[in-house]
């Protein structure tokens, strides 16, 4: 996990660089464009928010007993769907800001080309998105009092 959480902060300064170097609209900086901001904002917050949640997740594993860490399932699950979802907005924003470069294989682009098109291996390989959701909730359900009602 930590492996793409560092891949999507690399793209991401891929794409503040690209920005604050490319002039388009009159001259002007992309950077200077809101809607380009708004997206690299989204995927400052969105991959920041994973890397809180991953922090998190390895000091419970770090600080809980034998018997606590088995239930750390549903939150490494919810952690890892949300990982992937992550990285689908990254890869699509990325591909949005370089533009036409998002489609070469070398050049400025070449990074988020290549993140573009292999980021959906970690979901694959990881197991299916809804499955871990599943996983994350039924754990939850699981801690639930038997009696809890509003």
């Amino acid at each position: 996990m930590s492996v793409l959480l560092a891949r999507n902060r690399r793209v991401i300064e891929e794409c503040f660089l690209w920005a604050n170097q490319r002039r388009a609209f009159q001259g002007r900086k992309l950077l200077d464009q809101p809607v380009i901001r708004y997206k690299l904002g989204d995927m400052i917050s969105q991959n920041e928010a994973c890397f809180a949640l991953f922090e998190r997740v390895i000091h419970l594993f770090n600080t809980s007993s034998l018997d606590q860490r088995a239930q750390l399932g549903g939150i490494t699950a919810f952690l890892k769907f949300r990982a992937t979802r992550t990285a689908t907005a990254i890869a699509d924003h990325a591909s949005q800001i370089v533009g036409g470069r998002a489609v070469t294989r070398s050049g400025p682009g070449k990074l988020v080309e290549r993140f573009a098109r292999s980021y959906k291996q970690v979901s694959i390989f990881g197991g299916s998105e809804e499955v871990l959701v599943d996983l994350g909730v039924r754990q939850a359900v699981k801690l639930l009092p038997h009696n809890a009602r509003l």
